[in-house]
């Protein structure tokens, strides 16, 4: 079974659209969902499609986009809304240089915010960057030297540094539909030299649907095209693959239990 380690199920319609997406994804080999939260005004919505599902999972955060219009939020609240059994991580959190929706001030605050949360509450953190490589690794070598401090660098297209001085602070690398892409050769050369007991894979769903599907909205059943390619690059079987990153997602999300049998 894959495990879909970072999609965002609340993007979709309550209902039969949703239902349908979510048995895809069971009937392509998806056993477990980490669904995101983004914003903090849209939590309670995040936390109720994991409360309905025994196989879905969620996080509490808000993404660097959101910083500066969510309502300002500390670490103390965010690590009490993660006492829910639900939320297994804190995030999505992070840098994002490139649209730059919020001030780089005001998302560097929130992010150190939600790294203290991720250390009070003893969860991984979930963390967003793009274009911003040196600033996040020195965010993240801060915060870990305050305190032990676990978590992911979700959907990695990034520079070879980041991923390596992610790993060497204990880290994971998940790894989205990008892989597949055709422009994305410098990547696969990194994910060729990323350890398999660090990596994750994940869809970013809805964003980010993988070839053969670029272009259509993503879903966590389309993880199966990601996971075929990461295991070709790391020349092993899909089977080895998915066995090695749902084992990996259980170490790092140890709220979310031992894997299903």
């Amino acid at each position: 079974m894959l495990v879909d380690s970072h999609c965002h199920l609340d993007y979709l319609a309550a209902g039969p659209e949703r239902d349908a997406v979510i048995a895809r994804a069971r009937a392509a080999g998806v056993g477990t969902m980490l669904t995101i939260s983004t914003k903090i005004t849209e939590f309670p919505a995040v936390r109720a499609i994991a409360e309905s599902d025994p196989d879905i999972w969620c996080s509490v955060g808000i993404h660097p986009h959101e910083a500066a219009a969510e309502p300002e939020t500390d670490a103390a609240r965010l690590a009490e809304l993660a006492r829910h059994p639900k939320v297994i991580g804190i995030g999505e959190t992070g840098l994002d240089f490139y649209y730059e929706h919020s001030p780089r001030d005001r998302q560097a605050a929130v992010f150190h915010a939600h790294a203290a949360a991720a250390r009070v509450a003893g969860l991984p953190l979930i963390v967003h960057t793009r274009d911003a490589d040196p600033e996040t690794i020195r965010i993240l070598e801060e915060e870990v030297e305050k305190g032990p401090l676990t978590g992911v660098i979700h959907c990695f297209s990034t520079g070879r540094e980041l991923a390596e001085r992610a790993i060497e602070i204990g880290f994971y690398i998940s790894l989205s539909g990008i892989v597949t892409f055709k422009n994305a050769e410098t990547l696969r050369g990194i994910v060729r030299d990323l350890p398999l007991d660090r990596i994750l894979v994940e869809t970013d769903a809805p964003y980010l649907a993988p070839v053969p599907l670029r272009g259509k909205p993503n879903e966590p059943a389309y993880i199966v095209h990601t996971a075929n390619e990461v295991a070709r690059i790391k020349g092993c079987t899909v089977k080895q693959l998915s066995e090695a990153t749902t084992a990996n997602f259980h170490r790092l999300f140890t709220k979310a239990g031992a894997p299903r049998a």
